[in-house]
């Protein structure tokens, strides 16, 4: 009992390291590239405080987060398999056109309208990033590539479209999708000076659900085997094929929704002003959160508090660039000090077992010495 009670604090004490040193190191190495820019950075992180725990600072935040999140719980889904899904990007904004001009064609009651206008969202991002499992499971092509070229082919597509006589209809100097009835505009949670976006909830419940299926269910512990050996998985009963194929398209399916927030809670149309490169955030937030739904969701609000504390950084003199390389510090940061603890802990088990096999050796050797 003693030596699992012992087992158990190492590695809580070895979760709380890897975290620990990737905010400390972040700290220095920020603080010192601030410093070589000629400014004090004890006072820019006073900014950052300051102006991010204003009340619309925080609902600013929590907006901004909802869509990141969403789209590192789509790329998690990749990573936990050892899967690079690099088209969340190319996914989401296909999937947001699609739903737009779906939505736009269709008034029906809302209870009816925006479940119709999620699912359509989810199946064509399920579908989008199927192509490119089934090119890996079939042809061999690396999903790095399927992806990144499916994001290309996924603009041309939307470009196509968007244009005025097609699928869309100008409005000043922008294009876009025909708006969505008032039946398709999602709940409000009211909030002074401004109100957060009521797809937060359904972030919330992804991120539940996620945790569920990755780490409760038979299907989860496949799709971590997979990732961990292909050959052990499959020799164990696994079909790696269609493994990789479903884990791709439950990817999809949730880049499918990153879009939502914005096209149910803002624009209510797919414009030439919809965002664009949350599929790579999400990348980053979910090496940050290392693929844990906590993780990743206080990755996402970091990531928010950043963007929106950095514009008062310029304000104060500091340069704009300083946010991206706090952003690209503590990715790295928390990459490498996670790598370090990783292979800390794992010689030290390996030194531990080491030990207890010397010491059964030993008391072998008595026994045989007395007998």
């Amino acid at each position: 009992m003693s030596l699992v009670k012992k087992f158990d604090k190492n590695k809580l004490i070895l979760g709380f390291a890897a975290p620990i040193l990737a905010i400390v190191s972040a700290l220095v190495i920020t603080s010192i590239i601030i410093a070589a820019t000629g400014k004090d950075p004890f006072n820019a992180y006073q900014v950052m405080v300051d102006f991010g725990s204003k009340a619309d600072s925080q609902v600013w935040i929590i907006n901004k987060a909802t869509p990141y999140y969403l789209s590192a719980l789509a790329v998690a889904i990749g990573f936990r398999m050892n899967l690079f899904n690099i088209g969340v990007d190319g996914q989401y904004r296909i999937a947001a056109f699609f739903a737009a001009v779906v939505g736009g064609a269709l008034t029906l009651p809302g209870i009816i309208q925006i479940p119709v206008i999620i699912i359509v969202a989810m199946i064509v991002g399920a579908i989008w990033a199927g192509i490119a499992g089934l090119l890996k499971t079939t042809r061999g092509v690396s999903e790095v590539i399927s992806t990144i070229m499916l994001n290309a082919i996924g603009a041309s597509v939307i470009g196509y479209f968007l244009q005025d006589g097609r699928l869309a209809e100008k409005e000043g100097n922008l294009i876009h999708t025909p708006y969505l009835p008032d039946s398709a505009h999602f709940f409000e949670i009211p909030t002074t000076p401004k109100p957060i976006y009521g797809f937060v909830v359904i972030a919330a419940l992804a991120g539940l659900v996620y945790w569920f299926v990755l780490n409760r269910s038979r299907f989860g512990f496949d799709l971590r085997t997979v990732g961990q050996s292909e050959s052990a998985a499959q020799a164990s009963g696994v079909n790696v094929k269609r493994m990789v194929i479903t884990s791709m398209v439950l990817s999809g399916a949730m880049a499918g929704l990153v879009g939502m927030p914005t096209l149910l809670g803002v624009s209510y149309n797919y414009g030439t002003d919809f965002p664009t490169g949350i599929g790579f955030t999400g990348i980053a937030i979910a090496l940050l959160g290392r693929n844990h739904p906590i993780g990743m969701a206080l990755g996402a609000l970091l990531w928010g508090f950043l963007e929106r504390t950095g514009t008062q950084l310029e304000f104060e003199g500091y340069a704009q660039e300083v946010v991206g390389v706090i952003q690209g510090v503590i990715v790295l940061c928390v990459v490498i000090a996670y790598e370090i603890v990783r292979r800390y802990g794992l010689k030290a088990q390996q030194r531990k077992v080491g030990e207890e096999l010397a010491a059964q050796a030993r008391k072998s050797d008595k026994a045989e010495v007395s007998a």
